[in-house]
């Protein structure tokens, strides 16, 4: 196989292997009925006018299966980091106790795990997409290989390890999402 298609194959992995790294980190936003500080990942506080990420603001911690405890290092922060964490509509009510801010986590029920179900779906769909756009944007760079010299055979074959790569990746989102379904339906 020529050096060109090479190249195109190891760029393709790399990507796709960013895509599912993507898919498995927005899967982990979705909350399964057990506290975790990753539900709060993608939450920003006003700190001094700028947008900062709670985790750079405060401690987050689980204390046990139902409750995430948000301490600031600084107090003046806890009405900005409780406002935070309302905005980000997580489906959690903040408890500030002018020390600390308790998330406590309430259980699932069927209906919300179904719908929980569905988002994890739509997540993992949105990562087969970026895993095929991956997929054709190579095959558009290997057929450019043509002008510099490249035989059609060498193209087809690169064009059918494109497509065993992607299947590949497809597989690895249908685990994540399998196991994502798994954890949110178990009672």
């Amino acid at each position: 196989m020529s050096e060109l298609i090479k190249k195109q194959l190891n760029d393709a992995k790399a990507l796709m292997d960013k895509a599912i790294d993507h898919t498995d980190n927005e899967l982990s936003k979705i909350r399964a009925g057990k506290a975790s500080p990753s539900m709060l990942d993608g939450i920003s506080v006003d700190y001094y006018g700028t947008p900062t990420p709670l985790s750079q603001v405060g401690n987050v911690n689980t204390p046990d299966a139902r409750t995430i405890i948000v301490q600031p290092w600084e107090k003046s922060l806890l009405t900005a980091i409780e406002k935070a964490i309302k905005e980000a509509d997580l489906g959690i009510n903040p408890q500030n106790d002018g020390v600390v801010i308790r998330l406590n986590v309430p259980p699932l029920t069927e209906e919300r795990r179904r719908d929980l179900v569905k988002k994890v779906k739509a997540e993992a769909e949105n990562g087969k997409v970026a895993v095929r756009n991956i997929r054709k944007d190579t095959n558009a760079k290997i057929q450019k290989l043509k002008s510099e010299g490249v035989s059609e055979d060498e193209i087809k074959t690169g064009e059918g390890e494109v497509q065993k790569l992607t299947d590949s990746y497809i597989v690895k989102v249908d685990k994540l999402t399998e196991a994502k379904e798994k954890d949110i339906m178990t009672v």
